[in-house]
């Protein structure tokens, strides 16, 4: 057991993340007012809460966006960043986590959330990020602690260690004993607890689950094993040392107990945090941030706010920061802060500079986006956290109401991909639609919610046109003419095609067998531009692939003839030849690769093949225990809403990637609804 690695870190930056509905925001709330930041704890149903301040956040009683929110404890300044706990809206959480000391995960003995918990610890895992476990709503538990740890400790990769017990007075918990400072204390509700005698049954306990605390400890100490083994009791502030020590190196998850909306266990959190948590040069350091005195900043969110234009919240990792620096970013642009502001909630609170450790809203700086590296040194600085691009699950096309507002509609989806760059916006270049692409059902509503109230833009959407395309399956000769007097030059066109299939997958082929002369050189290239025209839309409605056509004869007039001339005979004779090549329609089949809990894979298979998916087969997922992974073949159009249904099978866990894989005949039926509904659509 080493040194004392309990002294004050300076400002301190923490994230509050836990699954969907697991009183994140609550905590922030109560956190807030046990510190004195705020008169009273809001609530999220009542629509009062610093979190959740938004119009879209309050009008769905969800988080939606990340918070800052910063408050005092001990003369210590905390900076608490409540992210969403939905998966469509993880993005902000990932951007924001590199940026922060500690997290704390908020979560509930559910065994239903278990995948989502796992899914959260996972990321901080991977990104070495301290955390504590808050075991939320305590004051409804229904099972004794050891049984809800041993619940949720699949969902974690290193031991959650018992920092408390709670002490029952018949089925309900009245309190908790700290079982590193060996004390009780009951729950007094919007008040401090109260410190009562540790005896009886409960200092049995106490002394059990100690000891089993430290058991955990001694794996990573051997100096703490000796004395467990000589039935030595350790010195108390060694033990916090070994708390402080192991938490910071990622051995172990201290989890504490308390209820939100009574604002219980949340001074103990604090203490926790207080002497546990590390500082921003151990923040700094994690994330390979070099040596200088310069002042270097990462920026974790973007904000287009109505009257303060934008706003990157970032966290300062070293040196200071001056109002009106010029700061370099690691995209490579460069701008000049016009403000630095406080982050609670409103981004109001104007502030001459920030130091080393503050998480403080720039104005202004229009080249920075999110996930940047910034630095008032004369050079580029290098980007301290790698970009993921978010895979996206579900499209709309958008377009504005009112055709005046096309131009705004278009700069306003570039600010919100600014906000969130988890949403995408793709052009596509055959039905000139805007398609834009998000994480979920939810993810997009948001996303029109803030065009309309935000930017004031309002839109009407509907679901992305299906790559439908059609091709021959028998070749003939097809000749094209093309005769018209209308007084003075005329127009004349001549030519004869040999149009045939190609094997599926080799697109469009175009070449030329002309002898003698029939058809000049100069007019080929304008008898392909032909070709090309007409096979952007076949005899069945959608554009023409897998074709050859070879010029093989025609004539020409030597006044008459034009590119324009033979560029027309060669779209007509392709319009006259495609309806008698037995035509036929093809749809884009998609490889479907989904990650699922193990208990919801025989939801998914069946979900599957109701949409016409061919399941290629599962196996566990690498790493990650308890999950499936399961590949299939899928249609394109029965790809639009599958993640609603697979969402709602894996309790809001479940996620899938894709990719093109080929296009494949459709026959029957189903071809003849899908070919009447593009032409009622036309």
């Amino acid at each position: 057991m080493g040194q004392d690695v309990r002294s004050p870190r300076g400002p301190r930056c923490i994230a509050l993340v836990g699954p969907f509905q697991s009183g994140k925001t609550t905590l922030l709330e109560a956190i807030l007012a046990r510190t004195g930041a705020i008169a009273r704890a809001g609530s999220v149903d009542a629509g009062t809460s610093v979190g959740d301040a938004t119009p879209e956040a309050r009008h769905h009683k969800m988080t939606v966006g990340l918070t800052a929110a910063t408050t005092s404890f001990m003369g210590d300044s905390y900076t608490f960043l409540d992210c969403p706990g939905s998966v469509e809206f993880a993005h902000d959480m990932r951007a924001a986590l590199p940026a922060v000391d500690a997290a704390i995960v908020v979560c509930e003995a559910d065994e239903k959330k278990l995948p989502q918990l796992q899914i959260i610890l996972r990321e901080l895992e991977e990104l070495k990020i301290p955390r504590f476990l808050f075991l939320n709503k305590i004051d409804r538990a229904n099972k004794r602690i050891r049984e809800t740890l041993a619940m949720l400790q699949p969902a974690s990769r290193v031991p959650l260690v018992l920092r408390q017990i709670p002490i029952w007075k018949g089925e309900l918990i009245e309190g908790f004993v700290d079982l590193a400072l060996e004390r009780a204390f009951i729950y007094r509700e919007h008040k401090a607890s109260e410190v009562v005698a540790l005896e009886g049954g409960d200092l049995d306990r106490e002394k059990e689950a100690r000891f089993s605390m430290l058991e955990k400890l001694a794996d990573h100490d051997d100096a703490l094993m000796e004395q467990l083994l000589e039935d030595i009791q350790p010195p108390r502030d060694a033990v916090f040392d070994d708390l402080a020590r192991e938490l910071r190196e990622g051995q172990i998850c201290p989890v504490l107990l308390g209820a939100a909306a009574r604002e219980n266990g949340v001074l103990r959190l604090m203490k926790a945090l207080r002497h546990e948590a590390p500082g921003v040069a151990e923040t700094a350091k994690r994330l390979g941030a070099p040596e200088s005195k310069d002042a270097l900043g990462y920026v974790f969110k973007t904000l287009h706010s109505q009257h303060g234009g934008k706003l990157s919240l970032t966290r300062l990792l070293a040196g200071h920061l001056d109002d009106g620096a010029t700061l370099q970013s690691s995209s490579g642009g460069s701008g000049r802060i016009s403000g630095i502001l406080a982050v609670n909630g409103a981004y109001d609170t104007k502030r001459a500079s920030a130091e080393a450790g503050d998480t403080v809203a720039l104005a202004k700086l229009d080249p920075v986006k999110t996930g940047d590296t910034v630095s008032s040194g004369k050079t580029q600085p290098a980007a301290l956290v790698a970009e993921e691009a978010t895979s996206a699950v579900l499209a709309i096309s958008v377009a504005a109401t009112d055709r005046k507002d096309d131009v705004k509609l278009g700069q306003s989806l570039m600010r919100l991909h600014e906000e969130d760059p988890s949403l995408m916006i793709v052009q596509n270049p055959k039905t000139h639609d805007t398609v834009l692409w998000g994480q979920g059902e939810m993810h997009l509503r948001v996303a029109s919610e803030r065009l309309r109230d935000r930017f004031g833009v309002k839109v009407t959407s509907h679901p992305p046109a299906i790559g439908y395309q059609e091709t021959i399956r028998k070749p003939i000769t097809q000749r094209g003419r093309h005769k018209k007097q209308s007084g003075g030059h005329g127009q004349f066109g001549d030519v004869v095609l040999d149009i045939k299939p190609l094997p599926r997958g080799d697109g469009f082929k175009f070449t030329e067998k002309v002898v003698g002369g029939a058809v000049p050189r100069n007019y080929i290239p304008a008898v392909e531009e032909g070709v090309v025209d007409g096979l952007t839309r076949g005899p069945l409605g959608f554009p023409v692939t897998d074709v050859q056509v070879t010029l093989t004869d025609g004539s020409y007039h030597s006044v008459d003839s034009s590119d324009l001339a033979f560029r027309t005979a060669a779209r007509v004779g392709l319009n006259e030849g495609l309806p008698q090549c037995q035509p036929v329609l093809l749809e884009p089949i998609h490889v479907v690769e989904i990650v699922c809990p193990t208990d919801a894979t025989a939801k998914i298979n069946a979900i599957l093949s109701a949409r016409r998916g061919q399941i290629l087969g599962f196996d566990t997922r690498d790493g990650w225990s308890g999950w499936d992974c399961v590949r299939a073949m899928m249609p394109e159009a029965e790809i639009g809403e599958l993640i609603v249904e697979l969402r709602s099978a894996t309790a809001g866990a479940g996620s899938f990637t894709r990719q093109f894989d080929h296009m494949a005949e459709v026959t029957g039926r189903a071809a003849d609804q899908i070919i009447a509904a593009h032409q009622h659509a036309a």
